[in-house]
C-alpha cells in the first residue's frame, strides 16, 4: 500500500466541518479503502510495522525541531479499542518525547477549578506528543448524560442553565483553535464501534478470564445511554470539527482497520508539518571541527 493511498485513508474518516454530520452514515464495521491483501494477518502487520516506522522517525524530527507539539486526543463508547490503538500505534516511539494522560473522574482538588483546568496541565509541550485517553469531551458526554456529575462540579447556578452545554461547546471550540494559535496540532479521534460489537467484546471480557479486569457492571448499565451518548457525540462533532481541528470518525469494529487510519492520520498530520533536523550556523560547524580534531588527537 503506497504512500498516497494510505494518505486518501485518512482523509476518508475526516471530519472538518460539523454541518450535517450524522454518525449513522458511517459504518463502524468498515474497512473502506483498506488495500487488497488486507484478510492477510502478515500483510497488516508489515503494514503496521512501516507506518509505525514512520512515526518514529518524524518523531525523533519533531523533538530535534523542538517547535511544534501534537495532541491525540482518543473519544469512544466503552470496549471500542482506545487502549488498544494508544498501546500498537506508538509502540515503536521515543518516551522521552512522548507522554500519556488517562483522564478518569475528577479529583476534589480538580473539581475545584474550571472543566478545562485539568487538560491545560497535561498539554504536551513543545517537540513532543501528547496523548489523551478520553479529555475535556467528557464534560460535554457524560456530564450531559449524568446531572448528578455536573451537580458535583458545585458551579453557581446562574452559568448551569438550559444553554450549558452548547456553550461548553463553544469554549471548546475557542480553546481548540488557541492550541492551534500556539503550534499544537490538535489530533482528535473518535473510534466508531456498532453497538452488537460492543456486547460481543463485553462477552469476551465476561467469558476470558485474562479479560475480567476490563470488564464492570458499570459498563451495562452505561450501555443503557447507548443513543443519549451517540446523540451527544453527534452534536459535540457538530459543533467543534473544523479544518485546524478535525474529528476523525473512525469504524472500529475492526481493531486493525482503527489502529492503521489513526497510525496513518497521526503521521500524515506530522508530514504536513515539514519536519526538519536543526541547522547548525558555520561558526558551530568551526566550533564541531575543532571538537573533532581534539577528539581525534586523543590517545
Amino acid at each position: 500500500m503506497d504512500r498516497k493511498a494510505r494518505r486518501r485513508l485518512v482523509d476518508r474518516y475526516r471530519i472538518t466541518s460539523g454541518k450535517g454530520f450524522r454518525l449513522k452514515d458511517i459504518d463502524p464495521g468498515s474497512t473502506e479503502g483498506a488495500p487488497d491483501g488486507i484478510e492477510d494477518k502478515d500483510f497488516v502487520e508489515a503494514l503496521q510495522r512501516d507506518s509505525t516506522a514512520e512515526l518514529a522517525e518524524l518523531q525523533d524530527k519533531l523533538y530535534a525541531q523542538d517547535r511544534w507539539a501534537v495532541l491525540a486526543i482518543f473519544q469512544a463508547m466503552d470496549a471500542a479499542g482506545k487502549d488498544g490503538a494508544i498501546k500498537h500505534v506508538f509502540s515503536g516511539l521515543n518516551p522521552q518525547g512522548c507522554t500519556v494522560e488517562a483522564f478518569k473522574a475528577p479529583s476534589a482538588t480538580e473539581l475545584d477549578h474550571d472543566f478545562l483546568w485539568r487538560h491545560v496541565l497535561a498539554l504536551p509541550r513543545r517537540g513532543h506528543i501528547g496523548i489523551h485517553n478520553r479529555s475535556w469531551y467528557e464534560e460535554v458526554l457524560v456530564a450531559r448524560i449524568h446531572p448528578e456529575i455536573l451537580a458535583r462540579q458545585k458551579l453557581p447556578a446562574a452559568v448551569t442553565g438550559k444553554h450549558i452545554w452548547d456553550e461548553r461547546l463553544e469554549d471548546i471550540a475557542a480553546f481548540e483553535r488557541y492550541l492551534g494559535r500556539q503550534g499544537i496540532v490538535l489530533l482528535k479521534f473518535f473510534l466508531h464501534i456498532g453497538k452488537d460489537e460492543q456486547k460481543h467484546r463485553f462477552l469476551s471480557r465476561i467469558e476470558e478470564p485474562e479479560k475480567n479486569w476490563k470488564f464492570s457492571a458499570q459498563d451495562v448499565a452505561e450501555r443503557q445511554h447507548w443513543k443519549e451518548y451517540r446523540d451527544a457525540y453527534e452534536q459535540a462533532i457538530r459543533a467543534t470539527a473544523t479544518e485546524a481541528a478535525p474529528w476523525h470518525v473512525v469504524p472500529a469494529d475492526h481493531k486493525w482497520f482503527a489502529r492503521l487510519v489513526v497510525s496513518e492520520t497521526i503521521a500524515a498530520a506530522m508530514e504536513r508539518l515539514d519536519l526538519r533536523y536543526p541547522e547548525v550556523d558555520p561558526e558551530a560547524r568551526d566550533r564541531l571541527q575543532v571538537a573533532r580534531a581534539a577528539l581525534l588527537a586523543e590517545d
